[in-house]
């Protein structure tokens, strides 16, 4: 008879693309960081598009490692990425985190306030008071006005969407699966339709210093975002 599967208490959800060249270092690390927590875990990269040794590497890791999976999908889409790691999740909390972060100081604070029944969804902000962002300035100023026009347009009560999540995977997945738009876009889809849900929010201040410059380039960005904030106005005000 088969060994019945482990269930991990948490999944570690992470979208990379063309990461060869931090990849293996920065899960060796946090896998050593880990150790030193009692959680059960699993590690899901959820790899979307590369064209360096990304995926390679990856595969090598998950012929390695128990705890850690590989996604791949040929498009180069971080949202769908990061929607499809969160509905294959197995954990009963999700943490939902960046190859240049791994910030494991967020997950000690956020599953201590996932401990009240009354949270459901624990938001790293990088704008909130208390926040460090040693980000570039541009960047730093994108963050600003996104928030700004999703607060504007949409009624949005927080202070950041993107970046690092934690959530229970029930009270998520169905709202991760109900999103509509992908991209640079779905976080703040998920966060704004979580809100509206009536799931209990809360938001921690978090220090952001990447570890290299990101894979694709703001300007590059920024037409793509303004067409999706469209399609994310339409898809709240009206769709739901």
């Amino acid at each position: 008879m088969a060994e019945p599967e482990t269930v991990p208490s948490i999944s570690i959800v992470i979208p990379v693309f063309n990461e060869e060249a931090m990849l293996r270092a920065a899960i060796l690390d946090l896998l050593d960081r880990l150790s030193f927590f009692p959680w059960s875990y699993e590690i899901l990269i959820a790899e979307n598009g590369s064209t360096d040794r990304t995926v390679e590497i990856a595969t090598e890791l998950a012929g390695r490692l128990d705890v850690f999976r590989c996604r791949h999908t040929v498009e180069p889409n971080y949202g769908k990425a990061l929607r499809e790691g969160i509905l294959d999740a197995k954990g009963e909390i999700v943490i939902c985190d960046e190859i240049d972060l791994c910030d494991t100081d967020f997950y000690e604070r956020a599953l201590s306030l996932l401990r009240d029944p009354s949270v459901d969804f624990v938001v790293g902000s990088k704008a909130m008071e208390g926040a460090m962002d040693q980000r570039p300035y541009f960047r730093r100023l994108g963050t600003v006005v996104i928030n700004g026009m999703l607060r504007a347009a949409l009624g949005f009560r927080g202070t950041d969407t993107h970046g690092l999540k934690a959530f229970r995977r029930e009270r998520v997945q169905p709202i991760a699966s109900a999103c509509q738009i992908d991209r640079d876009l779905f976080a703040s889809e998920l966060v704004i339709r979580a809100e509206r849900a009536g799931l209990g929010v809360r938001e921690i201040p978090v220090r952001v210093q990447e570890k290299r410059p990101p894979t694709v380039g703001l300007a590059r960005r920024v037409p793509n975002v303004l067409k999706n904030f469209a399609k994310l106005f339409i898809a709240i005000r009206f769709k739901r």
